[in-house]
Parts: structure tokens; sequence; C-alpha cells
């Protein structure tokens, strides 16, 4: 699995070419037991996630917008995928 970050216990995903399932940019975002998929803007897609988590997770998304899209380009092309940094 590509981690591309990690911030406060959560963990963040991009898969290669996964456009079957939400056919939109998108990352995985896994916390505790929890697992949801979120827009590069950090708006969920599906799943569940605390309401903290999820503030946290728009907040990096947000942050890191142009990193994010990079990295979806990177994981359509099959490419190596960046870390990116996470919250602080």
């Amino acid at each position: 699995m590509p981690k591309i970050s990690e911030f406060y216990g959560i963990k963040i995903y991009i898969y290669w070419n996964d456009n079957q399932h939400h056919k939109l940019p998108h990352f995985h975002a896994y916390y505790s037991e929890h697992i949801a998929a979120f827009d590069l803007k950090g708006n969920l897609l599906i799943g569940k996630m605390p309401k903290r988590a999820k503030k946290l997770i728009k907040a990096w998304a947000l942050e890191k917008s142009s990193e994010l899209m990079y990295a979806w380009t990177c994981a359509e092309e099959l490419k190596a995928l960046p870390v990116i940094e996470g919250l602080k």
C-alpha cells in the first residue's frame, strides 16, 4: 500500500490506477478502526471518520492540495508516489 502521509494517527494512502470506484481524484484515510475516502479538497466521499479526524484531514488536504494533485497524477501514470508532509 502506498502511504503518502501520516499525522496524528491518521494514515493517508493513494492507490495506483484507483479510479474505478470513485471516478474522481481522491485519497483514502485510516484512523484507528475508521476508513474513509476523501476528494482532494478533504470532503468525505464514502466511509466514516470521527469529527475531529475529518477536520484534520480537511485542513491537511487544503494545505497540500497541489501536492495531492501531483500524487494523484503519479498514481494514474503508475509512477512512484511522493511522500507529503503531515500536519504539525
